[in-house]
């Protein structure tokens, strides 16, 4: 099995989702698109035809883990495409799940790019991030605005 190949064509299965949430976060037809669960069946459906035939030697990697374990694991072409179809589909789904509730709450999408670039590059860094802001928005429009006397 070529690794390489199947790992580089695991990145172009999400690289048009992340564009359109990134890029283009008005366009309507990317909204349906992105408001879809099935966004990320590409990686998920990779991750389990990877997975699958290795069930039997993955299996006391993950059941037991162990630094040393999971270092061997990903240490192999198949274990490092195997691991990256699981980030690009879970980080895919995180992203779909900011860009969704961002939307819900009105937060600008100026401010929800490099937030959703955070999260395509950095995963847990742009959740993180986003929550933050989530936050900070909510914390915002929770405030009294004051007036000014006249």
């Amino acid at each position: 099995m070529d690794y390489e190949t199947i790992f580089n064509l695991a990145n172009l299965g999400v690289v048009p989702f992340w564009f359109l949430m990134i890029l283009l976060p008005h366009w309507s037809l990317g909204r349906r698109v992105i408001a879809s669960p099935f966004i990320a069946l590409v990686p998920a459906s990779l991750y389990l035809l990877l997975v699958a035939p290795q069930i039997a030697t993955l299996w006391p990697a993950i059941s037991n883990p162990s630094v040393a374990g999971i270092a061997t694991l990903l240490s192999t072409p198949a274990g490092a495409t195997i691991a990256w179809a699981h980030f690009l589909a879970f980080d895919l789904l995180v992203g779909r799940w900011i860009f969704l509730d961002a939307r819900e709450r009105s937060i600008s999408a100026l401010l929800m790019a490099p937030v959703l670039f955070f999260t395509f590059m950095f995963g847990p860094i742009g959740y993180l991030v986003y929550l933050g802001l989530r936050a900070a928005v909510n914390l915002r429009t929770s405030q009294p605005r004051r007036s000014v006397a006249a």
